[in-house]
Formats: structure tokens, sequence, C-alpha cells
């Protein structure tokens, strides 16, 4: 028969194995909680992000078509003057280089190097003449191109370039040349200062597009019967 003090130990033991047990079975109950929560948060998550991605690629398809729908057809002509596609036709190369004379000692050496008003006056002779495309150094000639000067350099829709500027124009010709070696007209001018202008007729020549992105901040097209 078990002494009194032999339960007593046996109580003990069993009760601190049965605390353990209880502790082991908490710990792996909290541990299950908590992975599942993290599961069901994460797949909360990407359910939300698949319902997004699918209203962001619904939203697009409406832009894409309100845009199609809302832009009207552009004519062949304003897709030409608006430099949108590379064009191609005969036309006219000129190349222009600075003088290499020598200036005198009581002379501006400026008269004798290409500035931007030299080659305005060239670009506006070629469309007058009907020019119908033009380029500069490659850079497409828009309603927005800008013709200045730049330190040693002509800048061009913002592009830098220095001399041999080689301006192309599609139209005329024969009009256009004429334009620019009529009596008294641009290339006489500049060629007593020693500024070399060449002008080469060619049956077929390309003119790149406009390779800048426009955008107008102040100016809002204006529908026909609204300008009133």
């Amino acid at each position: 028969m078990l002494s009194f003090k032999h339960c007593k130990i046996s109580i003990i033991l069993a009760c601190f194995i049965l605390g353990f047990m209880l502790a082991v079975q908490f710990h792996s109950t909290q541990n299950s909680l908590k992975y599942s929560t993290q599961y069901q948060r994460m797949s909360d998550l990407s359910q939300r992000l698949l319902e997004t991605e699918r209203e962001r690629d619904a939203l697009k398809e409406q832009i894409k078509d309100h845009a199609i729908t809302a832009a009207p057809a552009l004519s062949k002509a304003e897709i030409i003057e608006s430099g949108a596609s590379a064009v191609k036709g005969p036309g006219v190369v000129v190349t222009v280089v600075d003088s290499d004379k020598k200036a005198l000692a009581d002379e501006n050496v400026n008269l004798y190097v290409v500035h931007d008003e030299d080659m305005l006056r060239i670009v506006n002779e070629l469309r007058a003449a009907g020019a119908e495309a033009i380029s500069i150094n490659g850079q497409r000639m828009v309603a927005t191109t800008e013709i200045r000067c730049a330190g040693p350099t002509i800048s061009v829709n913002n592009e830098r370039s220095a001399p041999p500027f080689e301006i192309k124009a599609i139209g005329d010709a024969e009009t256009m040349e004429n334009a620019l070696k009529m009596r008294g007209g641009v290339i006489e001018t500049l060629g007593v200062w020693g500024i070399k202008i060449n002008v080469e007729k060619k049956g077929y020549i390309t003119i790149p597009a406009y390779n800048r992105i426009s955008s107008f901040k102040y100016a809002v097209a204006v529908k026909k019967g609204e300008d009133k």
C-alpha cells in the first residue's frame, strides 16, 4: 500500500504533466488562429488587388474608346501640316555654311557666320515659294518650331546644331530654287559676307515626322459656330 507521501508526489506529477499538455495545446491553438488570420488577410488583399486591376483595365478601355470617338479624323493635309508623319516627295536640299572670309579689322565678325535670322529668311522664302514640308538638320518644322541662336549654335525644336545646316523642303523644286536665287534675294544678300548657300534640286527626298509631344496649356479648340 502506497504511503501518503508517495500519493502526494504522484498527484503533483500528474498535475504537472496535465498543465504542460494544456500549455502545449493552448500554444498550438494560438498559432493556428494566427496563421489562419494572416492567410485570411492575404486572401482578402489578393481579391481586392484583382478587383482593382479589373477596374483599372475597364477604365483604360473606356478612355481608349472615348478617345477614338472624340478625336475627329484628321485630313491628309492636317496630318502633313502637323508633322504627325514623315513625308516624301520632290524638293530641294539647301546647304548653308559660314563664310571662310576673314573680317577686316573694323568689321564685325558676326556678319560672317550664319545666324537664326538668316535661317528664318531662307525658311520664309521656301514657304513663300510653296514648300509643303521643311526640316533643318533633321528637325521637322511645325507651327511651334522655334529658330534661335544658342551660343555658337542654332536651336530648332530645342535641338542645337552647328554648321553646315541642311534644309530640306518638299515642293516645286524649280520655284523654290528661283525664289532663293532671285536678284536681291537671300542668297545674293548673304553672299556679300561670304556665307555659302548651295541649292540642289532633288526628285525624291524624305522629311521625318515631328519627334516631340505637343502639349497645350492655354489654347483650346473651338468648335465651328462657337467663336462668336
